[in-house]
């Protein structure tokens, strides 16, 4: 028999196209002119009161000053570094967030399952209270108790080694005495490379115990070997009183700390949510089973029960991660410099807002994008484990 013969390019293009071709042109071209006429209208009334459209302002100095950045930053930098500014210090808050909540909403999900009623009622409680309170005032709560902490010459010391006061919350930090600057860069290189090669092999379904610790050892080996070449050793920085402040150790701002904390309870409570389903949508079949190999309760969830509720479990915490990047926006409530607030100081200072507006669009854009990306690889992987083939 004859092999069927291809489909033409037009055939094909009115496949692409679909139904109502006309329909379909004619709602296209109306809305080019919606779009057409918004930005005519735009270049005009910038064009009135003297603003030059474009992005030339990025380079112009920025009058004003940045209160928490993770790069240096002083005014009459360009706008272009406060925005790297504020971006680094969302993706700092929103990395932070997501990695806590996780660990925390995975503890309370799994204890709120617990046969131990005034356990599981509390942690009920504390779900309902917290998913069901607007998060935009549980920040204005956690900002009022970090304003409501004691100076730093009054203020307790947990372990004598954490400090939380209304100047921020000290805790210790690691530094390298003795290395050159460049040195951190290449520690950093190390270890992404040694991370990016245990996820590549994870993704691919090549990563077996062997090879994976292969690569953490590679990573390792490759770290302690800068660490003796350069003569720079890691030492701990506890912070201590010295006079009217505190020296030493990693300070974290009460902005900062109050909107890291708002987000990770908000939604760990979310989270935990999502992991009680995850685990309860388990055939109970699956834990008789495990019982009557001898395997107690922590092995059962973390060996039978997680692995199989991570189907579920990952699509639904994809969305918690995108919404907590997207709500830790209302830093801009309490004062914390983030992209948001420092995109509103730009487009007021310069009047270029609807340039500003493109750059935040597109920031959250590419950042949910790439972790939706991430989180989807990582699901396709952990949805063909345990499948039928």
């Amino acid at each position: 028999m004859p092999a069927p013969a291809r489909a033409g390019m037009l055939y094909r293009l009115r496949a692409w196209w679909g139904g109502w071709p006309l329909g379909q042109l004619a709602f296209l071209l109306a809305l080019a002119l919606v779009g057409g006429l918004f930005v005519s209208n735009v270049l005009g009334t910038m064009a009135r009161i003297g603003i030059l459209p474009g992005f030339g302002f990025l380079g112009s100095s920025a009058n004003f000053e940045i209160g928490e950045s993770a790069i240096a930053f002083r005014a009459g930098d360009t706008y272009f570094k406060a925005i790297l500014a504020g971006l680094l210090n969302t993706l700092k808050v929103s990395l932070l967030g997501c990695v806590l909540a996780t660990v925390l909403g995975v503890v309370i999900g799994v204890a709120g399952l617990s046969r131990n009623l005034l356990l599981s009622g509390l942690i009920r409680w504390f779900i309902e209270i917290t998913r069901n309170t607007p998060l935009l005032l549980q920040l204005f709560f956690w900002m009022a108790i970090a304003k409501a902490l004691p100076a730093p010459r009054q203020a307790p010391a947990l372990f004598d080694t954490v400090f939380l006061t209304n100047r921020g919350v000290y805790i210790p930090s690691i530094a390298l005495e003795g290395g050159p600057f460049g040195l951190l860069a290449a520690l950093a290189l190390a270890g992404a490379l040694g991370a990016a090669l245990v996820l590549t092999l994870r993704l691919s379904g090549r990563l077996t115990r062997r090879n994976g610790t292969a690569a953490v050892v590679l990573s390792a080996a490759a770290i302690l070997s800068l660490l003796a070449l350069s003569g720079a050793r890691p030492v701990v920085q506890a912070p201590a009183l010295a006079g009217f402040n505190i020296r030493g150790g990693l300070n974290l701002s009460p902005e900062f700390a109050a909107l890291l904390t708002g987000l990770v309870v908000k939604f760990s409570a979310l989270i935990a949510e999502i992991v009680r389903a995850g685990i309860q949508s388990v055939g109970a079949g699956q834990w008789e089973a495990a019982r009557a190999l001898g395997l107690h309760d922590g092995q059962i969830i973390r060996l039978v029960v997680l692995p199989q509720a991570l189907r579920v479990i990952t699509p639904l915490t994809t969305s918690s991660y995108l919404d907590l990047t997207k709500d830790s926006s209302l830093a801009v409530a309490i004062g914390f410099p983030d992209l948001v607030s420092i995109i509103n100081t730009t487009a007021n200072t310069t009047g270029q807002s609807m340039e500003a507006l493109i750059i935040l669009i597109g920031s959250f854009l590419a950042i949910n994008l790439a972790l939706s990306a991430l989180m989807n690889a990582y699901n396709n992987r952990v949805a063909l484990r345990g499948s039928t083939r």
